[in-house]
């Protein structure tokens, strides 16, 4: 990664991936909480997620990597992922803007019956999207297998055109993995395409470009196509120091969990947890150790400074507050 401009409230990293659009690594504070302490739920979390995305978006114009301006711009929300984000407030609060627009479209994807490591979109019934002549995007969304941004893009570009608008740019931020950068570096080769005007493409990753697992992927714990793990990211370096704050950090099961149940129903989200820790909790009655946690999970994280860690500790308090909540 390349550094490009950091301080204590936001840093912005380069990844260095040879595409053709802007990849970008941002750490702030409130992301910081978001990827590791899953106790940041409801309206907390959105407001440090809307906060944390003003702060980036100012940051970003500071250094040129946008070409935003007010009667231009668009929040395209992929529902309902994409409300977590807050990202028209966040441009108002960034830039004092007021005329900015607000699009949305409803993308649900599930597993297919037959094949379960491939994902479908099942939902698509709602889009209300609006356009100036000439419009840049600002997205937001979660992207593990990235079926919702894949199919988010091509309505994009489709609407588009049908309404005679010329696309100058998309920022698009997310809590993802690699097929982020896949996706829209295709996006943006088909805007240069199709639209004179297109200018760039801005991918924002909130504090690192995580993995996702696969069925061959070796941990204990695992959701195909749904965690974004620590496990061979590439992570800010102020998201890798903060792993220290607290042994339950680095061994998440997820960077995110469920954005939209975290977000709009928290006892679903609680109950995930739940899930998770007890069989974490069921790992540690067997002998597994902290260390031997952390190694799998995050075997790049040196665990001498945490000293002597009891895994099954680490899951009874996480555990004990998740009841209060259930």
């Amino acid at each position: 990664m390349e550094k490009i401009d950091v301080s204590s409230d936001c840093g912005l990293y380069r990844m260095t991936t040879g595409k053709n659009i802007e990849e970008i690594i941002a750490t702030t504070p409130e992301t910081r909480s978001i990827s590791n302490n899953p106790r940041v739920m409801g309206l907390e979390y959105t407001h440090r997620l809307q906060k944390a995305c003003t702060k980036i978006l100012r940051q970003l114009a500071l250094n040129d990597l946008t070409c935003l301006e007010e009667n231009q711009t668009i929040v395209f929300d992929i529902l309902r992922g994409g409300l977590n984000f807050g990202l028209r407030e966040a441009l108002g609060n960034a830039f004092g803007w007021n005329r900015h627009g607000c699009s949305f479209i409803s993308a649900q994807r599930a597993r297919n019956d037959e094949s379960p490591e491939q994902w479908h979109i099942v939902e698509t019934e709602y889009s209300k999207v609006y356009m100036p002549k000439t419009a840049s995007i600002v997205i937001g969304d979660v992207v593990a297998t990235g079926t919702s941004l894949e199919h988010a893009m091509k309505a994009l570009v489709a609407e588009a055109q049908k309404q005679g608008t010329n696309l100058r740019s998309v920022v698009f931020f997310t809590f993802g993995g690699p097929r982020a950068g896949e996706i829209l570096g295709k996006m943006d080769a088909m805007c240069r395409e199709r639209f004179s005007g297109y200018e760039r493409t801005t991918l924002v990753y909130l504090e690192g470009c995580f993995t996702v697992p696969v069925l061959e992927t070796k941990i204990s714990i695992k959701i195909t196509g749904t965690d974004l793990l620590r496990l061979n990211a590439v992570m800010a370096p102020e998201f890798i120091a903060s792993q220290y704050e607290d042994p339950c950090y680095p061994i998440q099961r997820c960077a995110i969990y469920d954005a939209g149940s975290r977000a709009f129903w928290p006892p679903e989200y609680i109950q995930d947890l739940d899930d998770y820790w007890s069989k974490v909790k069921a790992l540690a009655n067997q002998g597994v150790t902290y260390d031997a946690l952390l190694k799998e999970r995050y075997p790049g994280l040196d665990p001498a400074p945490f000293g002597s860690v009891d895994l099954g500790k680490v899951c009874d308090d996480q555990l004990a507050w998740i009841k209060k909540m259930l």
